[in-house]
């Protein structure tokens, strides 16, 4: 299924003003869950895209026009012990809060935040949109598990010249995920366009960012690749991130490296729970600038992370047409065993040391 736009029938919005953010649920058209598969495709279809729909939104606007606007992704999870929980939410938060600041947008508060995502997913699981936990997914280490995917967003107020947005509404929908690259190639290349310069916005997660992702995601796939990777702006020789993803290198020496941050990455979340998750293995880990040739020429494992990739393994990274095999993937001790953990927590298969878990439905 991976990513699709069958948007659950509650969403949240609010809307920036002079009192400050004001704003409510809505229950967009549905049925049962089970009734709408039920349906024959084109009314499900229609059912759906009614759901996506908002007449009283404005059509014309510095985020329609401009890309003016940020997001974040996050996960509600089935628990082994039942319900679902969200993986951190608390850090998406925080990163929602930067992003909008970081464009001049007035910030939305972090613990209204967490309150309303935690509450848009339990109103849609008192409908029924919710997936159950399955026992099978332990078998392919949850790489195949559902879960809800919960989209917050900004969208500008209407607006035609090219401007900052001062009153937007914040929006919160869920809709249903399962794994996010689909089988076959793990290969990577690295692309010759450039996802983000210094003193630009490639730290926020803005919506204007992923227009290179996407062509260059676009032309992997055409050439056989699973992903892309970028390369600094400036030098064009160390690597930064994926489409939509973090990056590690695990060398030949033991030291796991990934891309020291800076105002052209993005700060991915579950990158940062992977280099906690390997500092406790008291591994080496380093956030550090790292070359595509030392990349190509050291790496014994390599890996991406994300929201949606969790800890995804690449086979192979290939530069100017020079293709680097890395030994390690077949076995893939490493990147194994930071996602059985990783998986391990988010899904309540392993206990929750670390406060990262905030149920949201009943176990």
């Amino acid at each position: 299924m991976a990513f699709g736009l069958s948007t659950y029938p509650v969403v949240y919005r609010a809307k920036y003003g002079k009192a400050g953010w004001k704003g409510g649920f809505i229950e967009k058209e549905h049925k049962r869950p089970e009734e709408e598969a039920a349906l024959k495709a084109k009314e499900r279809d229609a059912l759906v895209e009614g759901r996506n729909c908002y007449a009283d939104l404005p059509l014309v606007n510095y985020t329609t026009q401009y890309g003016f606007s940020v997001f974040e992704g996050l996960k509600a999870l089935p628990q082994k012990g039942g319900g679902l929980a969200i993986f951190r939410p608390d850090q998406n938060a925080a990163r929602f809060k930067r992003s909008m600041e970081g464009l001049f947008m007035p910030p939305f508060p972090e613990d209204q935040f967490v309150k309303v995502v935690a509450d848009t997913v339990r109103k849609n699981a008192k409908l029924g949109f919710q997936p159950r936990y399955q026992a099978a997914w332990e078998k392919d280490n949850y790489m195949t598990a559902d879960s809800v995917y919960i989209r917050p967003f900004t969208y500008a107020e209407g607006g035609i010249g090219v401007n900052i947005s001062y009153a937007p509404w914040v929006m919160v929908i869920c809709t249903p995920v399962s794994a996010y690259f689909s089988g076959g190639t793990s290969d990577a290349v690295v692309t010759e366009r450039v996802r983000a310069t210094p003193k630009g916005t490639g730290c926020f997660k803005s919506a204007a960012n992923y227009t290179i992702a996407a062509l260059a995601k676009h032309e992997a796939l055409e050439k056989g690749f699973m992903e892309c990777v970028f390369l600094d702006s400036e030098t064009h020789k160390y690597i930064e991130e994926g489409s939509s993803c973090n990056i590690f290198f695990h060398l030949k020496s033991g030291e796991l490296v990934s891309p020291a941050l800076g105002d052209t990455i993005l700060p991915g979340i579950t990158r940062a729970s992977i280099i906690e998750l390997a500092r406790g293995l008291k591994l080496k880990v380093s956030e550090r600038k790292i070359s595509v040739e030392e990349a190509l020429i050291e790496t014994n494992e390599c890996f991406v992370t994300g929201t949606a990739a969790g800890a995804t393994p690449i086979a192979s990274l290939t530069y100017k047409g020079k293709k680097a095999k890395f030994p390690g993937f077949k076995k893939g001790d490493l990147t194994n065993a930071l996602q059985t953990t990783l998986k391990g927590i988010q899904h309540g298969a392993l206990p929750d040391t670390k406060g990262w878990m905030y149920q949201v439905t009943a176990k």
